[in-house]
């Protein structure tokens, strides 16, 4: 097996781990043991591609963050090109931002709490700026499409985009907060790219 194979099967040993222990006992009580047992993977293994669990949540958020962008991809080429399609894409996404249960939303607010290590800080940084990257490519494939106009600065728009994003994660904690703001938050992005495209 080559390298690159082993290192595959492994991310997704440890993965796939990851999230079935993050739903079963959340991002505190789980300790590398645990991910150890759950994945049948030593520790050499696993410290080969990865020096803590803070860096293996950090693999969770990324996931996440690809997979969105991959569907975000495979709908802007199968769909014809108007904005209602892919905005749908971002605004299914949204919903999952406030689910409180939504594993992503509690890796990141459990990263939040420990910005003060320099790689959580890191990989917070790293998960930042490739939300923006992916928003700001979003934004462009809609312009290059004809569906956003080119007058949207793609740069200030994605990282207000990430803004909410990021907002409606943290929101999504607070117990008093069970009303469902995604559709609004959804609707004020459309309505500024399209105000913007006039």
């Amino acid at each position: 097996m080559r390298n690159e194979e082993r290192r595959e099967i492994t991310t997704r040993k440890l993965l796939d781990a990851t999230k079935a222990l993050l739903k079963e006992k959340g991002c505190h009580a789980i300790t590398m043991k645990d991910i150890m047992d759950q994945s049948s993977l030593s520790k050499g293994a696993i410290f080969h591609y990865v020096k803590s669990k803070d860096e293996i949540y950090a693999m969770v958020l990324h996931e996440r963050l690809e997979e969105t962008n991959a569907k975000f991809m495979r709908e802007t080429e199968h769909a014809v090109k108007t904005f209602d399609g892919p905005m749908q894409s971002i605004s299914h996404n949204l919903i999952a931002l406030e689910d409180p249960n939504d594993l992503t939303n509690k890796v990141l607010k459990y990263l939040l709490g420990k910005e003060d290590d320099p790689t959580v800080a890191g990989v917070l940084q790293h998960f930042y700026e490739r939300s923006v990257s992916f928003a700001k490519n979003w934004i462009t494939i809609g312009q290059i499409h004809g569906v956003i106009m080119e007058n949207v600065n793609p740069d200030q728009t994605a990282e207000m985009f990430v803004l909410l994003s990021l907002g409606l994660r943290v929101r999504s904690s607070f117990a008093s907060t069970s009303a469902q703001i995604s559709t609004e938050v959804s609707t004020f992005m459309s309505t500024i790219l399209k105000n913007q495209s006039k």
